[in-house]
């Protein structure tokens, strides 16, 4: 995906003039060729990140379509009342896409770790977010998000799906239950070939989405009425629970349970290891997924 990720917004830069890269050190040399063609429009600030969404914000109100990028603790959590004021407050937008989220990078430790990334942009108002589950994914969600004004985060992963799907705001269903089926998995973006596996021997809607703000609130509570139940398991790559309060609002008006898996949110993993092993722990691997899915649909 980060490779997807250069060549897009570089072919954007030579269609677009109002297309800057604003670069704290990470990814530089995936846009040499691209700052050569298009001088002053590929900024590299340094290992300074607040400074790095300042400089962006300060393009944003010059016209600019700032395109910036790093790690997500450093582009989410370390910048992050830049990010409130430089750009919600002001209201300008800009394009934020960062790699290594959640443990993608484990084996450079907790600094390079951020599980609560979505979360934490959920707080503010405005935002588009897409987890794209694929490369063309993550290239459908880019070309959608460089034309426009607003603000969007796209979070890419080192895991993906054997095949792309849509990516145009909405759950769609990848296997119906029966009309007596136990309820309805989403999985979100690169979760789908895992949460496929792990369903295989229940009788679930298994839906997917790469956008998840706006979460497709009608979208849910559709394939809840065709589904014989009203249980819905969110298995999301980042923090565990971010999607409920979603869950809720669609599902305000009837009865229904929810499970949220992701990343534990009571403890810290403190060993570095590799990203299977991170999955393994927190249970979003295929077997941790059935075993969740199985407790919480058959109890």
């Amino acid at each position: 995906m980060r490779e997807t990720f250069a060549a897009t917004v570089s072919e954007a830069m030579d269609r677009d003039p109002r297309v800057a890269v604003v670069l704290a050190a990470i990814s530089a040399g995936m846009f040499r060729s691209a700052a050569a063609r298009h001088p002053g429009r590929v900024v590299d600030v340094g290992i300074r990140e607040q400074a790095m969404i300042g400089v962006a914000g300060g393009l944003a109100l010059t016209g600019m379509r700032p395109i910036v990028h790093s790690y997500a603790p450093f582009l989410v959590e370390r910048p992050f009342e830049q990010v409130k004021l430089d750009f919600a407050h002001q209201d300008v937008g800009a394009v934020l896409v960062s790699i290594g989220g959640s443990y993608d990078a484990s084996e450079e430790g907790r600094t390079h770790q951020a599980p609560g990334d979505v979360a934490l942009l959920d707080t503010l108002p405005g935002w588009t977010v897409h987890v794209p589950g694929h490369p063309d994914e993550a290239r459908a969600a880019l070309e959608s998000a460089i034309p426009g004004d607003d603000r969007v985060y796209v979070r890419l992963s080192e895991t993906s799906n054997r095949a792309p799907r849509p990516v145009d705001g909405r759950l769609s269903a990848v296997r119906t239950g029966s009309p007596r089926s136990a309820g309805v998995v989403v999985a979100v973006g690169p979760m789908l070939d895992r949460v496929l596996e792990a369903t295989a021997d229940l009788d679930v809607t298994v839906a997917h989405t790469s956008t998840v703000r706006p979460f497709d609130r009608a979208g849910l509570s559709a394939l809840v009425g065709a589904a014989g139940n009203a249980d819905v398991l969110v298995v999301e790559p980042y923090l565990a629970g971010t999607s409920a309060h979603e869950v809720a609002a669609a599902l305000v008006d009837r009865r229904h349970r929810q499970l949220g898996l992701g990343v534990a949110r009571d403890r810290e993993l403190r060993a570095y290891g590799a990203p299977a092993q991170h999955a393994r722990a927190h249970g979003l691997d295929a077997e941790g997924i059935a075993e969740a899915a199985r407790g919480f649909f058959l109890a």
